[in-house]
């Protein structure tokens, strides 16, 4: 079975009730609505590719964590990741992602500490494993 193009898996999981945020070449990433009409960039998406893949990211912001390394963030936010991993997630990546003033400010008003998961699934299975993933907290939090 010939694998799917980006444009057609988006197309099947809109059908399925799946919102869509954004496609950056062969990943489709989901939306996830942190508040009934707030639209938020939920760190999960689909990669088109043989096999299909599940990715979720996650993070840990500096700011909540006032005085801590690098190191730490990057711990916590695997702690947040930790239940996916029973589950067939695996650390894919980190990155440290400079957020910056919306107002084009030169100031730099948080970093996230983010670490990338992936699990890979078949066809059958991806749309449960999205909302799964959908479901899984994304960011440490301090309480």
């Amino acid at each position: 079975m010939p694998s799917l193009t980006p444009s057609e898996l988006k197309k099947q999981l809109i059908a399925a009730g799946l919102e869509i945020f954004r496609v950056q070449g062969n990943r489709i990433h989901l939306a996830d609505r942190v508040r009934e009409n707030l639209i938020m960039d939920g760190g999960v998406s689909a990669v088109v590719g043989e096999p299909l893949i599940v990715r979720l990211v996650v993070r840990a912001q500096s700011s909540q964590f006032p005085g801590e390394s690098p190191d730490q963030l990057f711990g916590r936010a695997r702690g947040v990741a930790a239940p996916c991993e029973p589950r067939g997630y695996r650390e894919a990546g980190t990155a440290v992602v400079p957020i910056n003033d919306p107002g084009g400010g030169p100031q730099t008003l948080d970093t996230w500490y983010e670490v990338a998961y992936e699990k890979p699934v078949e066809a059958k299975d991806l749309l449960d494993e999205l909302r799964y993933a959908l479901g899984v907290e994304k960011s440490a939090s301090t309480g």
